[in-house]
């Protein structure tokens, strides 16, 4: 049994691996690196479970010699942050990210500020399998709203430090930029808003009146076409929607055109070649990511890599090609200057980038991309792609085909029960018509 994904644990609150007491165990294990009194950061999104597991780990933690920094709701990339400006031995945060408010999450990061390494994830998926317990014992706890009150030991002073640390990094103020902003009910409900107007912004905030529940309900990056509309309507410069944990950012442009983790790197990587900031290394993207944004990259002398799905994954090849700017197409950007990629300072830079620049989004995100469709099958099973039963002779047609003129992509997903499908070439009618065959046959074989 795999527990961690590519994003960390991930799954039912309450449930193993994200009940009481597997989460007190979590804590306790990665307390026993920081043993001695060093330093381990928590923080975590707005479901109505997070409360409680953060209360859960912070026992494990002071259990194993460990000191407690609890900065309560903050984003995930806020946890790595902190971690280095406190010089803390690990970091912890509770968050299920894009996932509905019934699932959570555990993602757990090291000194370096960066996520725990694969072989770090197995020594504690072993620790954690070994420790569950028996079939047909009681149920764990569930959650309930009554546990949302954070723990008393919450520091707020640390959001503070970490508003700080992303304002130092903006090099041109914002200049009273408009700008709507839909936190998605999520951890970035407060601080989000609060360093775009900080940093010269006019800000209107959306989808920031969490309640447990709505976290991702109908807003933020999964559905941003409610931002997009608003910007349009209000006459705003830009938009941002973030996801749950504000580790991803999708944007709007003044027209209410929606802009993603492609666009994104497509206008910051032509701004810091303008700059002399962007090395040779280039942009790092993943299989993913649209194939007109690595022929323009391409067109503008710019090495463009592809690397597999995961910010794990772009961060590593960013290192091995010294690229400065990497991420994906759902919007998780990350920047060689950073810890872990964070939606709130991709929303600063592509702002300071559209007031430094005196013009409009719109102008400046000019990529041309190549039609592609995804679609998110949800499975009961995971097989084989090569051996989902009636998918072979699909997948053929989808590729004579598409021919050398396009290409066809699956994958499971590594935190949500969902084969992701994607199709892209030069029709979109063809397109959509091979994704439409391919999500049927594995609808037909595995749903």
């Amino acid at each position: 049994m795999r527990l961690f994904g590519t994003d960390g644990l991930r799954g039912k609150a309450g449930a193993f691996p994200l009940d009481n007491r597997t989460a007190r165990l979590i804590g306790e294990e990665v307390g026993r690196g920081a043993s001695g009194g060093r330093t381990v950061v928590l923080g975590g999104d707005t479901r109505e479970s997070t409360p409680g597991l953060l209360r859960e780990l912070a026992s494990g933690l002071s259990r194993a010699g460990a000191r407690v920094a609890c900065a309560g709701v903050i984003p995930t990339p806020t946890v790595a942050e902190l971690v280095l400006a406190l010089g803390a031995e690990a970091g912890i945060s509770v968050s299920a990210s894009h996932n509905p408010y019934e699932d959570n999450g555990i993602k757990i990061f090291g000194s370096d500020g960066r996520k725990w390494p694969d072989e770090e994830e197995e020594k504690l998926e072993k620790v954690l399998l070994a420790s569950r317990a028996p079939e047909g014992s009681a149920p764990a706890r569930s959650f309930s709203p009554s546990t949302y009150p954070l723990p008393e030991a919450t520091d707020s002073a640390l959001a503070e430090i970490y508003i700080e640390r992303l304002l130092a990094r903006i090099r041109a103020p914002l200049g009273g930029i408009p700008m709507v902003a839909d936190a998605g009910n999520g951890a970035a409900f407060r601080l989000g808003p609060e360093v775009l107007r900080r940093a010269g912004a006019r800000v209107t905030a959306v989808a920031d009146r969490p309640d447990g529940r709505n976290i991702n309900a109908g807003c933020g990056a999964l559905h941003p076409e409610a931002m997009a509309a608003r910007t349009r309507e209000a006459g705003a410069a830009m938009g941002v929607a973030w996801d749950g944990d504000a580790d991803r950012a999708i944007f709007s442009d003044e027209t209410g055109r929606i802009l993603d983790g492609d666009d994104v790197l497509w206008i910051v990587a032509r701004n810091w070649k303008r700059k002399g900031r962007l090395t040779a290394g280039g942009v790092v993207a993943t299989v993913m990511s649209n194939f007109g944004l690595g022929a323009a990259l391409s067109r503008e002398g710019i090495a463009f890599r592809r690397s597999a799905v995961g910010d794990r994954n772009v961060a590593r090849l960013m290192e091995e090609s010294g690229a400065v700017i990497g991420g994906e197409t759902s919007g998780h950007v990350i920047l060689s200057f950073s810890p872990a990629g964070d939606g709130i300072q991709t929303a600063l830079l592509l702002a300071s980038i559209v007031s430094e620049e005196g013009g409009s989004l719109s102008r400046l995100a000019t990529l041309e991309k190549s039609p592609q469709v995804l679609r998110n099958v949800r499975v009961s099973r995971r097989v084989a792609i090569e051996e989902v039963p009636g998918l072979a002779p699909v997948l053929d047609r989808a590729r004579r085909a598409l021919d050398d003129r396009g290409r066809v992509f699956l994958r499971y997903s590594g935190t949500e029960p969902l084969l992701r499908i994607l199709v892209e070439g030069t029709d979109r009618d063809d397109v959509l018509s091979i994704a439409d065959e391919l999500e049927a046959a594995v609808r037909g074989a595995l749903a």
